[in-house]
């Protein structure tokens, strides 16, 4: 994989435009002469598992440079969840490309309706740097399974993942159908003035946009994985132990970079004082007294997300944590009260800041969440079933937990993906398969009969017969 090292920009850009044009073309080339059937499905799965498998402990440290992830995070969100997408991949690829029977409608009889599924052709996959392994080869299991040729783009943020990414993805996988390369955010604008059949973007809905804006330009079908401010609503009766041990989990883990994570709770008052206390109690549990010294609490990606991060305490209540360090980019697991104007409540924190609001009660809570662009999750605690479904049934979001945060993004049988502003299209088992193939319908017809009641001249009858065949 060429790494672009040029210290002179104009060379750095040359050698860039150089070797995407050389990418493309080979793709495109091997789109043309290279079957994509069951069986180079299957080998490609398959290698994609075995380099995940045979590189574990390298795409570990990769992962730690990066990000401070320890190994359990790392196997748990990483690779864990990749291979478990290979395997059910592997497990169903028969089924997904048979061509599926449908009813056929009597002016169609004797023939028969199928849905076949084709590859959509050259994917690009966009990665994101908080998930960077995860985030950036589940959809290529996607694409593999589909038969697409695909040119994956890490994010440049996680730099040592993106690094090991480019080593690794040559040496298992087909070098005619799939490539990887790396950009910053000027090489990647480049990218996306070529023509795809399909782009698969993880990340912002400030880039979301650019990245959508672009592939109107050639009528590129898009899946946008973004992001928004999931709420965790917890009522009076909510079992406040459990709540908050699930919170603190789904919250601080990834040190909040996570875009499925509680962006803030909604707490009726009856139960803020004592979710506060049980907020605390869990986090020194899974953290320790200073969650600077545990193995387990990760770190920001970078300056520039660490000091947006910092600059939302200001001015704000802290309950817990606040502690923050710009050499380790550190930033302690922090609860605050606020309101909804805060400045904190108006974008996605993606950190480990836990915004806590009182609401009076539930149709205020529901008010607050409708007011806002419709999130990515949402997640309820409490025991009553009428509030479960009132809340289920009176809200949109991408996905949505009943007393448990983030537990239903990797269930595969389940479409993952936002609505609105946090995003478009879905992945995940058969969906992924479906987000990167077209479903094509077919008519198998006979020739031995031919019906004249379509054939002009028209007649009185034929058109009473018509109105019966509808």
């Amino acid at each position: 994989m060429l790494a672009f090292v040029a210290e002179n920009p104009e060379t750095r850009a040359m050698d860039f435009k150089s070797h995407l044009s050389q990418t493309y073309a080979k793709l495109k080339r091997g789109l043309s002469a290279k079957p994509r059937d069951y069986a180079w499905r299957v080998s490609q799965l398959k290698a994609l598992r075995t380099m995940l498998e045979e590189n574990d402990e390298q795409i570990n440290q990769a992962l730690w440079k990066d990000l401070r992830k320890s190994k359990f995070e790392s196997v748990a969100t990483e690779q864990g969840l990749v291979l478990a997408e290979i395997s059910d991949a592997l497990k169903n690829l028969q089924s997904w490309m048979r061509p599926k029977r449908t009813s056929t409608p009597l002016y169609n009889l004797p023939g028969r309706c199928e849905i076949h599924r084709d590859p959509l052709g050259l994917a690009l996959i966009i990665g994101a740097w908080n998930y960077p392994i995860q985030l950036t080869l589940s959809p290529l299991v996607g694409a593999i399974a589909g038969g697409n040729a695909a040119l994956i783009k890490p994010s440049e943020l996680a730099e040592h993942t993106s690094k090991i990414l480019c080593e690794l993805i040559p040496r298992y996988l087909d070098q005619d159908l799939i490539a990887i390369i790396e950009a910053d955010a000027q090489e990647t604008s480049q990218l996306l003035d070529l023509a795809f059949d399909k782009i698969f973007f993880t990340g912002s809905t400030a880039v979301g946009k650019i990245v959508m804006s672009k592939a109107a330009q050639h009528l590129t079908p898009v899946t946008l994985e973004l992001g928004g401010k999931s709420p965790a609503i917890v009522l009076n009766d909510a079992n406040l132990p459990v709540a908050a041990r699930r919170l603190v989990w789904g919250k601080f883990m990834n040190a909040g970079q996570t875009c499925v994570a509680p962006d803030y709770i909604l707490v009726e008052p009856g139960a803020k004082s004592a979710l506060i206390d049980e907020l605390r109690k869990n986090i020194e549990k899974c953290y320790g007294t200073d969650p600077r010294q545990s193995p387990d609490f990760c770190r920001i990606i970078n300056r520039r997300h660490f000091d947006r991060l910092s600059k939302l305490l200001a001015g704000e209540k802290i309950l817990a944590g606040g502690q923050v360090d710009a050499g380790e980019l550190y930033i302690s697991p922090t609860l605050l009260e606020t309101t909804v104007d805060s400045p904190i409540m108006q974008d996605e924190i993606f950190g480990p800041i836990l915004p806590i609001v009182v609401a009076e009660n539930l149709d205020k809570m529901i008010l607050i969440i409708n007011s806002r662009p419709k999130p990515l999750s949402l997640y309820v605690f409490g025991k009553s079933s009428a509030d479960h479904e009132r809340v289920l049934r009176d809200t949109s979001s991408g996905g949505a937990c009943v007393n448990d945060v983030v537990m239903h993004m990797p269930v595969h049988s389940m479409p993952f993906g936002g609505v609105g502003a946090s995003g478009m299209g879905h992945y995940h088992g058969e969906y992924s398969f479906k987000a990167f193939t077209h479903a094509k319908s077919v008519l198998r017809q006979t020739t031995w009969i031919d019906l004249p009641i379509r054939y002009a001249p028209y007649s009185p009858r034929n058109l009473r017969i018509l109105r019966w065949l509808f």
